[in-house]
């Protein structure tokens, strides 16, 4: 009795898939994609952003590609004012259990970023909680423009430069921003 009972409830699950399979072609192709938890919590921390007016964010795959955008980054305080700093961002299907990987796309001399975009900045790596979201990583990248940590540095010759010579990191900082070499680096023109 047993066994016919579960070969009903194969033979019905194989009917309702079946059902399902011919409303799908019947409505031109493919199925809606389901939505990670992830994708639906990015969705939910980017309607919610409340950004400073100077930072945007953009979508460069289209918005349906929600788990990779780009921040453009521009400062009006500190030794950055004027720059405008292009972050790419990638988030995980796991997000908000895992943080988003960012990248900066403009060279920047600068000492919580290297010269290859990686960034130094807590929340991003060991301070990271799920509680936390978009908003706040793209105020903390803010930061790094308008306080830079010398003390936590990817980036140890400009972190030293800055430590011990603030009026040279200043002009390190402007020649880089206006496209010249800062020792033997070059950096293309960001202002």
């Amino acid at each position: 009795m047993a066994f016919h009972q579960a070969g009903a409830m194969i033979r019905l699950f194989k009917v309702k898939e079946k059902q399902k399979e011919l409303a799908e072609n019947a409505n031109g192709g493919s199925p809606i994609k389901k939505q990670t938890a992830g994708e639906l919590r990015l969705h939910k921390d980017i309607s919610e952003l409340n950004l400073p007016k100077s930072c945007s964010i953009s979508f460069p795959n289209g918005k349906d590609d929600l788990m990779n955008f780009e921040v453009s980054i521009r400062p009006d305080e500190g030794y950055y004012v004027g720059g405008t700093f292009l972050f790419s961002f990638q988030v995980s299907p796991t997000y908000p259990h895992e943080a988003p990987k960012v990248k900066c796309k403009t060279k920047v001399y600068h000492p919580n970023i290297d010269l290859e975009g990686n960034v130094c900045l807590n929340i991003l790596r060991e301070d990271w909680k799920p509680v936390l979201n978009i908003n706040t990583v793209i105020y903390g990248l803010y930061h790094l423009f308008t306080e830079p940590n010398y003390e936590d540095p990817l980036n140890h010759d400009a972190a030293a430069v800055l430590r011990d010579n603030p009026k040279m990191f200043e002009s390190n900082v402007r020649r880089a921003m206006y496209g010249g070499h800062v020792g033997q680096t070059y950096f293309p023109r960001c202002m």
